[in-house]
């Protein structure tokens, strides 16, 4: 149930009238008194908007969308996806992204629940339970898409990251490789966690060691993450003749390092990525990646959404998960192994 400015006044001791001036600024209440209830307000989960109280009844043909940046390719493809649906169905979008900081994830979900949105679809990994709750609080249906906190969530859609770490790994050592390296996500969560598994298992089905100092864990999914990883990877004594990315983007900034070190993709070190994103065939040479479906995975949370809302049934959507399976894409930046 939404958290209201007389369960405000009751946990502070004083009057609803007391309570509302002190949230508008009042001149007549301290300024104790008005930091005290605003801290207060925030910590009860208070949002306040008429609007979000009659969430329940109304309906704004609105969506929310919540991203963690708004510049990361894969995401842009996965909201094409999303924008497809919803605008035929004749839902307006607002979009907002986290930046993976905990006090903006906070004011998002305030504005969301201000704007009166409908729902919310969830594209932001390592997205907090609390600010999840909070939605929750406020009645607003959430889909989540490739997720990696929330993945218990009952509307969920994403990519079987596992099988298509292993189509990947696979590759690699029909080509030859027996001494690959894994670059993950040092942010961590479900994603990266599946795809390590599935380098992993594959490793293990071929009978091939995997050496501790050949998983390493980039400081964030960007080039500049791969970049630094790719550094570290080569100060070791017997270096890896393929890398395997965490992702595209992060393979752009393995490329830069590569080349900074004199050495020739795929001739002396092979590159993988993951998501096949627009800017993966036009590396030079040409990225060999996975494809995810990434406009279906996006249009999949829209209908998703849409089928939670247009429900009839009293006890509400029943759970629904989808999982995609994506596609080996191979290209030039991989070839057989030396030696």
């Amino acid at each position: 149930m939404a958290i209201t400015i007389k369960d405000i006044a009751r946990a502070a001791g004083v009057s609803h009238t007391t309570v509302s001036r002190a949230l508008h600024d009042h001149p007549a209440i301290s300024k104790e008194t008005v930091a005290e209830i605003k801290r207060l307000a925030a910590r009860m989960g208070y949002v306040p908007s008429a609007t979000a109280r009659g969430l329940k009844t109304r309906r704004t043909r609105a969506l929310g969308v919540i991203v963690s940046h708004i510049d990361d390719p894969f995401w842009s493809e996965v909201l094409q996806g999303i924008d497809e649906v919803l605008h035929s169905a004749g839902y307006s979008l607002f979009m907002a992204a986290t930046h993976r900081d905990k006090q903006r994830e906070k004011e998002v979900v305030q504005a969301m629940v201000q704007r009166g949105v409908d729902g919310v679809i969830l594209c932001a990994p390592q997205f907090s339970s609390d600010q999840s709750r909070v939605m929750q609080t406020y009645g607003l249906p959430m889909v989540i898409v490739n997720n990696e906190g929330t993945s218990d969530s009952p509307f969920l859609v994403y990519n079987d990251d596992c099988y298509g770490s292993r189509l990947l790994t696979r590759h690699l050592i029909e080509l030859g490789h027996r001494h690959i390296a894994y670059m993950g996500n040092q942010v961590g969560g479900r994603t990266t966690v599946e795809r390590e598994a599935g380098f992993r298992e594959e490793m293990l089905t071929a009978g091939l060691d995997v050496r501790a100092q050949d998983v390493l864990m980039a400081p964030d999914s960007t080039p500049n993450g791969g970049h630094v990883g790719t550094q570290e990877l080569l100060t070791l004594t017997t270096r890896p003749t393929a890398i395997m990315c965490y992702n595209d983007y992060m393979a752009i900034g393995v490329y830069s390092a590569l080349r900074g070190a004199g050495l020739r993709i795929p001739e002396d070190v092979s590159v993988v990525g993951y998501d096949d994103i627009t800017m993966a065939a036009y590396l030079l040479p040409p990225l060999t990646t996975l494809r995810q479906f990434k406009r279906d995975l996006g249009a999949g949370a829209a209908n998703m959404m849409l089928r939670v809302l247009d429900t009839r049934d009293p006890a509400g959507p029943q759970p629904e998960k989808i999982s995609f399976k994506g596609e080996l894409v191979i290209r030039a930046s991989t070839a057989p192994g030396r030696g």
